[in-house]
């Protein structure tokens, strides 16, 4: 094409002054052909994430206490063979990056599995069905106790297995190494949002209604992060993105784009408030420190721009009211995830 480029430029240059027309065509070429060069050369680059495109799963199998009926559970995780799993056994995923939110839970000797996260035929492949859902524990007729659980896919692992209900995030190991600054994170789509939402761990299997319309909700955010000598890990926000599915669309909305913001964002004004508060204190994510420990990521400030990247969390989520809080009506299908830069 540059080839093409000089030749024009030399013929143009040797154009007597008779020629305007002539002049005139070419220059019109050689604009079209400049413009077709900067878009050749400014095509923005899609980067999907290993198992982002929900193609392989693993399936696990859960055999449940005989206390509460002694059923066998079919777990999923996105994964290939490699992060296989013998049943009963907790599930570390080395090869894939994704973990999901149904796990296999051992509580005062009773084993149970809960299923929030499932394959569903796409086309040729797969997606990821993520539900809200209910999941009820009957000890001999006797106890009946009733636990909201948001369907969820995120980069990390879960320390497994879970052994209380008390602080879920506490649980998860969110967030993977990552050097990039994309200007976007990528995915393909669809939801049923917006039902009453409730709050639903206990006796009652109705629990109590928030009065607030149930979202699916995807967070984003780049980190710098840093251990110090007692295990303390702290961070620094370097990006922040997110989006909140208020409505239901039920055709897949392919390419669909969340921008990430760099440096401080606490006043930004096009970002709903759940994304422009620092995690730390109660709403802090956790991760695995280097002594073994689960702590949590104390986010100390915004980072600049050009501060280096080290970590990035990505959370895709049915119900965005936190924990035991949603509406079991609610789902969100998500496919083909990465990363855009321009």
């Amino acid at each position: 094409m540059l080839k093409k480029l000089f030749n024009f430029k030399d013929r143009l240059l040797n154009t007597g002054s008779n020629s305007i027309r002539k002049l005139l065509r070419y220059s019109c070429v050689i604009v079209f052909l400049l413009a077709a060069c900067h878009a050749a050369f400014s095509q923005t680059r899609f980067i999907p994430f290993a198992f982002g495109d929900m193609d392989k799963w693993i399936n696990r199998d859960v055999k449940e206490s005989f206390v509460i009926g002694g059923k066998t559970q079919t777990l999923y995780e996105i994964a290939d063979t490699r992060d296989g799993v013998s049943p009963n056994h907790a599930y570390d995923n080395k090869f894939s990056p994704w973990a999901t939110s149904s796990v296999l839970a051992t509580i005062n000797g009773i084993t149970k599995g809960s299923v929030t996260v499932f394959p569903e035929k796409r086309g040729d492949g797969f997606a990821a069905r993520l539900e809200t859902r209910v999941e009820r524990v009957k000890v001999l007729g006797i106890l009946n106790i009733n636990v909201l659980a948001s369907g969820t896919i995120f980069l990390g692992k879960v320390a497994e297995p879970i052994t209380d209900t008390d602080n879920p995030f506490s649980k998860l190991i969110m967030g993977i190494p990552f050097t990039g600054k994309p200007a976007w994170l990528q995915f393909d789509y669809k939801v049923t949002a917006g039902g009453s939402s409730r709050k639903i761990n206990g006796l009652s299997s109705n629990g109590t209604a928030t009065g607030k319309a149930d979202n699916a909700i995807v967070h984003v955010y780049l980190q710098k992060r840093w251990e110090d000598k007692d295990g303390n890990v702290y961070a620094l926000r370097i990006g922040t993105g997110g989006e909140i599915f208020s409505q239901t669309i039920n055709d897949w909305q392919k390419s669909h784009r969340v921008k990430i913001h760099y440096g401080n964002v606490s006043n930004y004004g096009n970002l709903p408030a759940i994304f422009t508060r620092l995690k730390k204190g109660n709403d802090a994510f956790y991760t695995r420190n280097s002594k073994g420990k689960m702590v949590p990521i104390h986010e100390e400030g915004w980072g600049s721009p050009n501060n280096e990247v080290t970590h990035i969390i990505l959370q895709f989520s049915s119900s965005d009211g936190g924990p035991y809080v949603g509406s079991p009506q609610n789902k969100l299908w998500v496919d083909n995830v990465g990363t855009v830069y321009d």
